[in-house]
């Protein structure tokens, strides 16, 4: 079977978000373990922390939105795809899509795929595309163009 989402997106969902955290608690606690702000005024101390409180919630309305819906592995079965989140796998028929849409804009570039009846992960499945080395950011994605054909085929003739 071909492999039609990112090898990236077990960094996107697991190791960026824990690196932008650790990052974050590491700003704050080093100067409240180091003793920095013992005499330090109280207006200096409040844009300190309220920056990386920000970032930190900010951070993780992106996150919410646009990584962690990822699902882990997409793969091609020919007439179907095979779906890996979290330890579970489903099949989907390419019969079962309505709707391949692809966001390339977007980092992690995103594809959802809207299903006729709900797989075990809902009514959509949101995968990152895999992609060839591409040197022009406004090329479409050729795994999800194809994808997008077979689909077509697979609904005009069931």
């Amino acid at each position: 079977m071909k492999k039609l989402s990112s090898r990236m997106t077990s960094f996107y969902k697991k190791a960026f978000p824990r690196l932008w955290f650790t990052t974050l608690a590491v700003v704050v606690l080093a100067p409240l373990l180091t003793g920095a702000f013992e005499h330090a005024p109280l207006t200096a101390v409040i844009p300190f922390f309220g920056i990386p409180i920000f970032m930190a919630t900010f951070g993780w309305a992106i996150l919410r939105r646009f990584v962690w819906d990822l699902v882990d592995e997409v793969y091609d079965g020919g007439d179907y795809l095979l779906i890996k989140n979290d330890g579970q796998e489903d099949r989907v028929a390419l019969s079962n899509i309505m709707n391949v849409s692809a966001s390339t804009f977007l980092n992690p570039p995103r594809v959802t795929l809207r299903l006729v009846a709900a797989s075990r992960f809902g009514k959509e499945i949101v995968f990152c595309p895999a992609s060839g080395a591409r040197f022009n950011p406004f090329a479409p994605n050729a795994v999800v163009d194809r994808l997008i054909e077979r689909v077509h085929e697979a609904r005009a003739n069931p």
